[in-house]
């Protein structure tokens, strides 16, 4: 039987070199192996970077190319790219197992020992060395570069105690405690966020990234490890907290420049997968796709806006974030009700502000505004754009030769009448307040027939923001929820003295 025909459990039958010899063992490096492992998935058409949203035409083939070239890689790009995500998965395209010297430190191969360890136990006992099994699992090291990151931490340096424990002079290359790397032979070593290790250190990679050896104070220690190198960087980097040294980037071998969804779909796809729902919320609140194509679009707006520093890029986890936030309010408006289930409403998406304040990075003229307001302005243009996916037009509505069909609701706020949509109302409260507007039903059944009970008054809803949006209505915050009144009598009604903290406009 060929040794790559072996399963997992036979191997671990294997408890000698002599044993392994016979087996048919031959050394391998890491690339060699992520390279075979790739070409065996893309002959039989198996997804090789499972639930990675996004990438099927750009980064995925430039990281097989990569792969399959055997190169290092860096992964380019803004936070919340899933840069390492897409290095951890790396992990599949290793083997099950690989055989160790056992006790090696360095993860020695039995045919191929690296550290003095292995070389005098092979010497000393031939065939009948003893050989370990290393899991994939324990071949990956990921390691957040950090300003104290020292030399010593990544590569190694000589240690006093050891030398004492062992009484062995500081000359002898025993007395070395390795660092990450070198533990890190015959695996993965991903280095996030390259840019934040100083210069000084990066210069310390040059040799192990191209002549693969490594130098530790005074020892004449020759290595040629076997590591798969991957590091991440963000471009603001380059500028802001630090740099790669160019001899460094020289000698990355594949460059790939990750980026954002593309579209509100692939962004869903990304929130439904990573989004913790927790226990009892999927049973408690039901949403529906507009909801989710709201959130997505908050992101798609805060990337384009004024207010924000595209430099710094808006993550995927505000997405993640504003959705899980969205079904905690439902969640809890039908716990302070009583009720066992619940349907989102538009008002839950705007009280997920918290998961929008914290993920963007403002300019100066967003400093000024408030990270609040920037907010809200983001999620009013979310509902303005997504409004027009499924109503009228309403500037274009009011020169329709068939007429304006927002006239019946405008002209009920015009007569004075205003509605509370409060944050906790209850089913039956908040049914009562959108039926109570006349022309609002006959509006949903019109141009979203399919929509029935609940998710027809979320489109009731729906509709009196996009009017508020569109500047049909005014919009106001309460301190419980939002109030819809008249535009005119919104802009003209100011607000006595007391109030400026109770109600603002959006």
């Amino acid at each position: 039987m060929n040794y790559r025909d072996i399963p997992a459990e036979k191997l671990h039958q294997i408890k000698t070199l002599g044993q392994l010899k016979a087996a048919g063992y031959e050394p391998e490096s890491v690339k060699q192996e992520l390279r075979r492992n790739l070409i065996k998935r893309l002959q039989n058409k198996e997804e090789v970077f499972p639930g990675i949203w996004g990438y099927e035409e750009t980064v995925i083939p430039d990281m097989q190319r990569a792969i399959l070239s055997m190169h290092h890689i860096n992964l380019l790009g803004l936070r919340g790219q899933a840069k390492t995500r897409i290095a951890r998965q790396m992990i599949d395209l290793l083997d099950a197992y690989i055989p160790v010297v056992q006790g090696s430190e360095l993860n020695d191969d039995p045919l191929h020992p690296l550290s003095r360890f292995a070389k005098d136990l092979v010497h000393e006992h031939g065939d009948d060395t003893p050989v370990a099994w290393l899991h994939r699992s324990d071949r990956y090291t990921e390691k957040l570069a950090t300003p104290d990151v020292s030399v010593a931490d990544l590569i190694g340096d000589a240690d006093p105690i050891k030398a004492a424990t062992m009484k062995l002079p500081y000359s002898d290359e025993r007395v070395i405690h390795f660092g990450l790397i070198p533990r890190s032979h015959r695996g993965i070593f991903v280095i996030n966020e390259l840019p934040d290790l100083q210069a000084r250190i990066q210069v310390a990679l040059f040799n192990i990234l191209q002549e693969g050896d490594i130098q530790i104070r005074g020892f004449r220690v020759r290595m040629p490890l076997d590591i798969q190198f991957v590091f991440t960087a963000n471009p603001e980097d380059y500028t802001n907290r630090g740099s790669i040294v160019t001899p460094l980037k020289d000698r990355i071998d594949s460059q790939i420049i990750t980026h954002y969804p593309k579209t509100i779909e692939t962004g869903k796809k990304i929130t439904q997968q990573e989004a913790r729902v927790k226990d009892g919320q999927g049973e408690l609140v039901q949403t529906n796709d507009i909801i989710g194509d709201l959130i997505e679009q908050v992101a798609f707006e805060a990337r384009e806006s004024e207010y924000v520093d595209p430099k710094s890029g808006v993550s995927a986890r505000l997405t993640i974030s504003a959705f899980e936030n969205l079904l905690s309010a439902a969640e809890r408006r039908a716990l302070l009700n009583g009720e066992n289930k619940t349907y989102v409403r538009v008002s839950d998406f705007l009280n997920t502000i918290p998961s929008v304040t914290g993920k963007v990075e403002l300019v100066y003229e967003g400093e000024q505004e408030g990270a609040g307001h920037v907010a809200q302005v983001l999620m009013g243009k979310a509902i303005r754009t997504q409004f027009l996916n499924y109503f009228p037009d309403p500037d274009k509505a009011k020169k329709s030769k068939a007429g304006n069909p927002y006239k019946k609701i405008t002209d009920w706020f015009g007569d004075g009448h205003t509605i509370d949509i409060l944050n906790d109302a209850s089913t039956s409260e908040y049914k009562k307040a959108l039926q109570s507007i006349p022309g609002l039903a006959e509006l949903v059944e019109k141009h979203q027939p399919d929509a029935k009970g609940d998710e027809k008054l979320f489109m009731m809803e729906f509709a009196l923001h996009g009017l508020a949006e569109h500047s049909q209505l005014s919009k106001s915050r309460l301190s419980t929820g939002l109030q819809f009144k008249d535009l005119l009598s919104g802009m003209f009604t100011m607000p006595s003295f007391g109030e400026e903290e109770d109600e603002e406009d959006f």
